[in-house]
């Protein structure tokens, strides 16, 4: 499995794998429920991570590079 193949399912795992450690109401992060601080936080992962696959991804670089 190449890096950017492991890097894309990083946000799968952290959704799929946080959903019973995230089903809690009363801890508070920055004033939000701690189940949508997770999601919030997934999705800012999400985005993260989709990006540094599109940057390592060899199929996106030009034919300069």
């Amino acid at each position: 499995m190449r890096l950017h193949h492991a890097i894309g399912l990083l946000p799968f795992a952290f959704s799929l794998g946080g959903l019973a450690f995230a089903d809690r109401v009363h801890p508070f992060v920055f004033g939000l429920p701690f189940f949508l601080a997770w999601t919030i936080a997934g999705a800012l992962l999400c985005a993260a991570a989709m990006a540094c696959v599109y940057c390592l991804d060899p199929a996106n670089r030009g034919p300069d590079e």
